[in-house]
């Protein structure tokens, strides 16, 4: 076992989005830097969360394809009314073949960028000082002139379903190599309704479990309602303002999921999605000013400096949302601070958010009752999908686009305040939406904006166009 001994000006704990993130930045300003990583670089985003689910999403969307080949006039051969068959073995090879070449990736530009790699576990004391216990069994001492927490979160779990055999949490579940038959989906959240949706267009028979009296709480009800009706349609099972009450299994693979008031469900996988928790656990802190609150957050300011001078904290290790690209604008901020540059905080309450079931979600800004609660008389427009060119060809014309603006005083529309959609990739049209909420711009400046036809996001331009009191649709 060997022992070492380095200083760094940046030493960064958590080789996930917020952490490479930060490391990459900052070697490209400039800093000599240390990643502490202890599993695999990238994290949980790129590991076990948004990269692997997302591939497992598209494997379903091709199989969508696939069943309703005939409607676009491809003849497959199978027999008319039969579902394309799924070999999961090949999806699960798929997506660690993305997965393997993006953490090489990050790898790679770390190499490349003089990033100093310890593959370990990464615990800070006093005076900026980083022992990592190297996963070669030997050991290190660095210290930085600043050093930066990154050490994400780890899954939720709930009393009688602890992990094993068919209890999954999206750890597991993302190491699957067959597709189970029969899910229970325990929580109906963004990611819980990502694997229901998933695991439905893949042909499996899904029941979602949530003790809230909706799934998808927080979202603009029209936006919600639609992500209902389609997953009615998928035949999911909703079961919305119940509690599990523990499982039994069978012996044979399978379990019974008791919930509500004496209700059971027979299931061959039980994917337990009720969100995760920081996970500050191996971060020592003994000696330092660095706080953890009563749900195991570490506390920061509005430039995620912690309690201790120096150090900063980012990503799913703070109390903000806990989303990869919230960690990407995070390491940038501190580094940018570290260096004096006198960034602006990050806008939480207008960062991008996106949910990749099938229909999509993705919204920035307040929806419709936040604005009214947060005191602003509103002008409300929304159009649907079904009625766009594009949607049409694409046969996905579930969903609609919502803008939310601000009332003038004349009783026309001003600021824009929120962008809600939902519908055919919509996370990948939101960026129009989410630059008008960031830059506070007024619905006639945005309505000036041409729009490509045929395009799904034609329909925000028509949408913003409409509050103007003027429209050519609808």
């Amino acid at each position: 076992m060997s022992e070492r001994s380095d200083h760094f000006d940046l030493v960064v704990i958590g080789g996930g989005p917020g952490g490479y993130c930060a490391a990459l930045y900052g070697a490209s300003a400039g800093l000599n830097v240390a990643l502490v990583e202890k599993d695999a670089l990238g994290g949980t985003c790129l590991n076990r969360g948004c990269i692997p689910a997302k591939a497992f999403l598209e494997t379903a969307a091709v199989k969508r394809h696939v069943d309703h080949a005939a409607d676009f006039g491809i003849e497959t051969g199978a027999p008319e009314g039969s579902a394309a068959s799924v070999a999961f073995a090949r999806t699960q090879e798929r997506k660690q073949g993305i997965v393997r070449q993006l953490v090489g990736g990050i790898g790679a530009m770390c190499k490349n960028r003089n990033v100093e790699v310890f593959n370990g576990t990464g615990s800070l004391s006093a005076g900026r000082t980083v022992q990592v216990a190297m996963g070669d069994g030997g050991s290190a001492t660095i210290t930085g002139d600043f050093v930066m927490l990154a050490s994400g979160s780890v899954p939720r779990l709930i009393p009688g379903f602890e992990r094993g055999g068919p209890i999954m949490t999206s750890d597991e579940v993302l190491d699957l190599d067959t597709l189970p038959a029969r899910v229970a989906v325990i929580g109906g959240g963004a990611i819980g309704c990502e694997f229901a949706s998933t695991f439905a267009d893949l042909g499996s028979e899904v029941t979602i479990l949530e003790g809230l009296p909706k799934i998808l709480p927080g979202l603009d009800n029209d936006v919600a309602n639609v992500v209902v009706k389609s997953f009615r349609k998928k035949n999911i099972a909703i079961k919305t303002g119940v509690m599990v009450n523990g499982h039994t299994p069978d012996g044979n693979g399978a379990t019974t999921v008791a919930f509500g008031d004496g209700e059971s469900v027979v299931v061959d996988a039980v994917v337990v999605s009720v969100g995760r928790r920081p996970f500050a656990d191996e971060l020592g802190l003994d000696g330092t000013g660095v706080q953890v609150d009563e749900r195991g957050f570490v506390v920061v300011d509005e430039f995620c400096q912690t309690g201790e001078s120096g150090v900063y904290a980012v990503g799913d290790l703070i109390n903000t949302p806990q989303l990869a690209h919230v960690a990407y604008a995070e390491a940038i901020l501190v580094v940018k601070h570290l260096l004096g540059e006198n960034p602006m905080p990050v806008m939480y309450d207008r960062v991008p958010w996106a949910i990749y079931c099938h229909p999509e979600v993705a919204w920035a800004g307040p929806d419709e009752q936040q604005a009214k609660d947060a005191g602003h008389d509103v002008v409300v427009a929304k159009h649907p999908f079904k009625f766009n060119s594009r949607a049409m060809i694409l046969g996905e014309t579930e969903g609609l686009v919502k803008v939310i603006a601000k009332k003038r005083a004349d009783g026309t529309a001003g600021q824009v305040l929120g962008v809600h959609m939902v519908g055919p990739w919509v996370t990948e049209q939101l960026s129009g939406g989410y630059l008008a909420v960031n830059w506070e711009a007024t619905v006639d400046e945005i309505a000036e904006f041409i729009q490509p036809h045929p395009s799904l996001s034609e329909l925000f331009g028509e949408t913003v166009l409409s509050l103007t009191g003027r429209n050519f649709n609808g």
